[in-house]
């Protein structure tokens, strides 16, 4: 089968290698459709923690089912997608219903090889019912999922303002889950394009771009002085992150879901008066990827306006460096099978 390898960082090399055999307790997945995120463009640019080279990337992923054992309740030709976080099940974050903070994890695309094959072999527990959505829709639930476990994470309650820090397919899910909590949301990013997707097609009321504007004033004008009680970070950026302690209500709960390599740090005095709540939100459980299929089949979400730009599996080797660039508008790339 064809498969595309991140050799190093910056480049990708066409291999070919055999078809996987089916094992206890495992499924084979024929890969329809590879979502690109901000985790393969950061390790394409040679950025993300956790990482070494060679590596076969793409964890958002959906396809048709061809061989199984061990999996009650599905059957052969089954569109699905799976849950890319494969845990142990036997440490003290999987005891204590926290797979996705495993220990022992090994995260599709990041730890061991990912997706971007022609069939992949998945742990059996891991599958995920297609529940009528397309292979478009199946892609795009485990990026959303992580958006969902973030505002979980916040217990977000009706009434409450919302900052969502960065405009990115992470972000455009937080501030989407954050909208059906009750939130009410604002968004950071210093990309006018986003900004604008989000007001346009997310009905965002209050954006602001730091570039151009003061946004510890901004966000203080919007929320009529008492800032925002949730400030979640979708961005990963250094900066961002040391700064949004800035932007958080006495009493506030500050959510890191994007990944950073460095040490941040902020102003103990600041985080102390306030009476900081600091948690950090990684990956998802099962139990968001079923909320996010629920309030897709509602149509409470519609993400497949996040696709902006799609090409062929043949295809990606040419088009990847491409999406690292903001001039191109990408928010979400989806990568066809040929």
């Amino acid at each position: 089968m064809n498969t595309l390898v991140c050799t190093t960082p910056g480049s990708f090399e066409y291999k070919f290698s055999d078809k996987p055999e089916l094992m206890k307790n495992t499924a084979i997945i024929k890969i329809k459709r590879i979502g690109i995120c901000g985790t393969d463009l950061h390790a394409f640019n040679g950025t993300q923690p956790y990482f070494t080279y060679p590596r076969i990337l793409g964890h958002e992923l959906s396809g048709e089912l061809v061989e199984f054992d061990n999996t009650p309740g599905f059957s052969i030709g089954e569109a699905v997608t799976f849950i890319p976080y494969f845990n142990c099940g036997t440490c003290i974050a999987c005891h204590s219903g926290k797979p996705n903070c495993c220990v022992n994890i090994k995260v599709c695309g990041v730890h061991i090889d990912g997706g971007m094959v022609e069939y992949l072999r998945v742990p059996s527990y891991s599958l995920v019912h297609g529940s009528g959505l397309s292979y478009d829709e199946l892609a795009l639930i485990e990026p959303l999922a992580i958006g969902a476990h973030g505002v979980r994470r916040a217990d977000v309650k009706p009434g409450e303002f919302v900052l969502v820090m960065g405009a990115g397919p992470i972000g455009l899910g937080t501030m989407e889950f954050a909208r059906i909590a009750g939130g009410k949301v604002i968004v950071i990013d210093v990309s006018d394009n986003r900004l604008e997707f989000c007001r346009h097609e997310l009905n965002i009321e209050h954006t602001i771009n730091p570039l151009k504007e003061n946004a510890v004033e901004k966000v203080r004008a919007i929320t009529n002085g008492d800032m925002a009680s949730v400030v979640i970070d979708a961005t990963g950026n250094l900066r961002a992150i040391n700064d949004g302690i800035n932007y958080l209500a006495h009493g506030g709960r500050y959510v890191l879901i994007g990944l950073q390599k460095e040490a941040f740090s902020f102003s103990h005095p600041e985080f102390h008066k306030r009476e900081s709540t600091l948690m950090s939100s990684r990956n998802a459980t099962r139990k968001d990827f079923e909320y996010v299929i629920d309030c897709m089949k509602k149509e409470l979400i519609d993400a497949k306006t996040y696709i902006t730009h799609r090409t062929s599996f043949s295809q990606v080797k040419d088009e990847f460096g491409a999406w690292l660039d903001p001039a191109t508008g990408v928010i979400k790339a989806m990568v066809e099978a040929d």
